[in-house]
């Protein structure tokens, strides 16, 4: 089964509202960074594709239709080369809404790796760490203006190489009615 939908959307901009949806209209099962809370076999894989090392997006993503959220969405361009047929869903938001809410869920727990009671959750902290903060933010996650910096400019990446009949740039307030439509 090869991925049908690629969600390059950041966490923090409704991918979990997404992954219902997607599932709900039948693009189950989803893959989200909860998948790898849930199910520590899948972890191997994400550890491994954060050291750079290669992946086989095929066995990654085995038995889903969809993916949303990190880390997913830290592969994107790997992830539309690799699915060229899949439809790609940027999820999008308010960007100092965005800020605020990584601040408070996804930057403490991202910032303290070996700090977590459970192997397993410090496990996935770092792979994190090394999949989004160090690549992605240069280490300054917690940095407004450099954050959000970050976060537009990967929405007009993606708007720049995803060819419009493939992309949805999808702001959850806008209802089901963009995505069932796409």
């Amino acid at each position: 089964m090869a991925l049908e939908i690629i969600g390059a959307g950041f966490g923090r901009t409704g991918t979990n509202s997404l992954k219902i949806a997607l599932e709900f209209l039948g693009f189950g099962p989803c893959h989200h960074m909860f998948e790898v809370r849930d199910n520590p076999e899948l972890l191997p894989d994400w550890q491994r594709a954060a050291m750079g090392e290669r992946v086989d997006w095929d066995q990654v993503f085995r038995g889903y239709r969809s993916q949303v959220d990190w880390p997913g969405a830290r592969y994107w361009r790997e992830l539309t080369e690799h699915f060229p047929n899949a439809k790609v869903v940027l999820t999008v938001r308010d960007p100092q809404g965005w800020f605020d809410s990584v601040q408070a869920t996804i930057a403490p727990f991202l910032a303290a790796p070996g700090s977590h009671a459970d192997a397993h959750v410090n496990a996935i902290a770092e792979m994190a760490y090394q999949t989004i903060v160090v690549p992605l933010f240069d280490d300054r996650l917690s940095e407004r203006a450099h954050a959000i910096d970050v976060f537009e400019d990967h929405i007009a990446e993606v708007q720049a190489t995803i060819p419009d009949d493939r992309l949805l740039t999808f702001d959850l307030r806008e209802g089901w009615a963009p995505l069932v439509l796409f």
